[in-house]
């Protein structure tokens, strides 16, 4: 079997960089924070996850230039990580607008907000899940030779957790029902989440004799 080989550093050769779409699906943190004057700022980050469970921690990271999420969160150290179910893909890729400071992309693109519990940052009425979080740190990035490079890393720690009611089933999140979208790298390219299977971790590997 033969494969394609690049280094990224010499470019990749080919129509467009598939860096993005190797690495996915990645979910999306639509992240709102706000400014010291309280102007909320909604954005989405498809270089996002979750980090560790105990404490539950989760991260974005920026490129380019540092964008008013993170300066917003630097200053008020509180954000909320709002997940997007399919039916509200249209607003999310709304709020991915490059806008002024100080614009509220919640309003623009029609969508409700909802006071959290613990931070003073509102979350995303609709969202399917809202994280609650505190800021951990915010990291300019580097790369292998140490240096710096236009990337920042923001981790918070989960302080609180809604979870839309019609996605809880016996106790469980219904990740199918809530159809959470997933970036998938290019342009314009999303995927939604609608369909599982099961496959029960070994709790012990014997080898083959």
């Amino acid at each position: 079997m033969s494969d394609y080989f690049y280094e990224p550093s010499k470019g990749h050769g080919l129509p467009h960089n598939p860096f993005k779409a190797i690495v996915a699906p990645r979910p999306i943190g639509w992240i709102s924070s706000m400014d010291v004057q309280g102007r909320v700022n909604l954005a989405p980050y498809s270089f996002f996850n979750a980090f560790a469970e105990t404490p539950p921690i989760i991260g974005f990271c920026t490129s380019g230039v540092r964008k008013d999420s993170v300066n917003n969160i630097d200053a008020v150290g509180e954000f909320v990580a709002n997940f997007v179910g399919a039916e509200l893909a249209n607003e999310m890729n709304i709020t991915s607008a490059t806008l002024e400071p100080g614009v509220d992309e919640m309003k623009l693109a029609g969508l409700a907000s909802a006071p959290s519990t613990i931070v003073s940052v509102p979350r995303v009425a609709r969202a399917i899940a809202s994280l609650e979080c505190k800021l951990i740190e915010t990291t300019q990035m580097k790369n292998s030779k140490g240096e710096l490079i236009n990337s920042w890393l923001t981790l918070g720690e989960v302080v609180g957790i809604h979870i839309n009611d019609a996605f809880l089933k016996d106790g469980i999140f219904d990740t199918a029902a809530a159809r959470p979208l997933g970036r998938c790298g290019y342009r314009g390219d999303y995927v939604e989440v609608n369909t599982l299977f099961e496959m029960v971790r070994p709790k012990e590997y014997v080898a083959a004799s």
